[in-house]
């Protein structure tokens, strides 16, 4: 029997047991756990829940619910992090930037920093105080 059905409840303790008969909540929410882990494995949907369903010896109307769980998880944590993730995004960019250059791949770390300047939005060139203007006009022959 794997470890994680023998965890054993202290003594005194009102917790619940996590696992077993009693309490199936606990063990569906687990294997849409393992499901949620798993696909980041970059397989497509219907290979993801197939493989689900063959590893946990479910049906695969199962294995969709379990799925439509997941995606529940996935729309609910992008709604929380949608706030932080310019600034990871940013600490992304800078240490892609820094670990080229070290590297010495310098045109990943130009990439990065266009990227970064568009995003501060730098990415115009600075000409100075005069910037320079051509002007054409086109005459009629006479």
């Amino acid at each position: 029997m794997p470890e994680s059905f023998s965890r054993e409840v202290p003594e005194g303790s009102n917790a619940p047991k996590v696992y077993g008969k009693r309490n199936p909540d606990a063990v569906i929410e687990a294997r849409q756990k393992r499901l949620y882990r798993r696909q980041l494995s970059g397989l497509p949907a219907r290979q993801l829940v197939l493989d689900h369903v063959e590893r946990e010896s479910i049906s695969e109307k199962t294995g969709w619910a379990d799925w439509k769980r997941v995606q529940k998880w996935n729309d609910e944590g992008w709604e929380d992090e949608k706030a932080s993730i310019l600034s990871r995004v940013q600490s992304l960019r800078l240490s892609i930037i820094e670990k080229s250059i070290k590297s010495k791949n310098f045109q990943t770390a130009i990439l990065g920093l266009e990227h970064l300047a568009r995003t501060a939005g730098i990415d115009e060139p600075c000409v100075g105080d005069e910037s320079v203007k051509l002007n054409i006009q086109i005459e009629k022959k006479q």
